[in-house]
């Protein structure tokens, strides 16, 4: 994977996370960090799309260190 796909993808998994703890927890983490209203009041389902999103992000960590020989 070349520097341009890690950090592309890198930057989805912090995205992704920060929805997972929007999710869970209603905070948002890029906001805390940058300024803004930190708690977001949503619906349910959209908290649970938020929390999907967020554990796919997680689960695209081993992404970064799989070793992509070409079979």
């Amino acid at each position: 994977m070349n520097w341009l796909s890690k950090t592309a993808l890198i930057l989805v998994i912090i995205g992704a996370i920060n929805w997972l703890l929007v999710g869970v927890f209603q905070w948002d983490l890029v906001t805390t960090l940058f300024g803004g209203d930190t708690l977001r009041s949503s619906s349910g389902l959209s908290r649970i799309i938020y929390t999907l999103v967020g554990i796919a992000g997680v689960y695209s960590i081993s992404f970064l260190f799989e070793n992509n020989k070409v079979r």
